[in-house]
């Protein structure tokens, strides 16, 4: 319970840092793209954020003994490139740049614009589906 506590108020407040930093705003996306045009740095701001506070609490783990609610740290053990890594980025950053919305920002829009926001979560939806499927008829 402890955990869905704090699970719950993360996204509530990291669906609020996106709202209030205009991030659910798809437009904001693509002025942030658009060097050459009118180029808006509010996206840099919001990055920039984001990376002091990792910073902060990538410094912090190595000293705690283990996590707050969990038993143990579950961090990345890998840091090999592979073809379906490099894909993905890929098909996430051309869908980014023709959206102007990624999936928590994309999840944060169905608060402030819902119809919008329902498309691209359902499109963002089926496009999962059909990597599951593609990788099971794969493999």
């Amino acid at each position: 319970m402890r955990s869905a506590i704090v699970s719950l108020v993360s996204g509530t407040l990291f669906g609020a840092g996106l709202a209030l930093g205009g991030m659910t705003n798809p437009a904001r996306v693509r002025g942030f793209l658009d060097l050459f045009g009118d180029w808006d740095p509010t996206l840099a701001f919001v990055m920039g954020g984001a990376m002091i506070v990792m910073a902060i609490a990538w410094r912090l783990v190595p000293r705690m003994a283990e996590p707050l609610l969990a038993t143990q740290f579950h961090l990345p053990t890998r840091s090999d490139l592979t073809p379906r890594l490099l894909g993905g980025s890929a098909l996430f950053g051309i869908g980014w740049g023709i959206a102007g919305l990624c999936p928590g920002p994309g999840i944060a829009a169905l608060v402030v614009e819902p119809a919008a926001a329902a498309i691209f979560v359902a499109a963002m939806l089926a496009g999962m589906a059909g990597v599951t499927v593609f990788e099971r008829v794969r493999a």
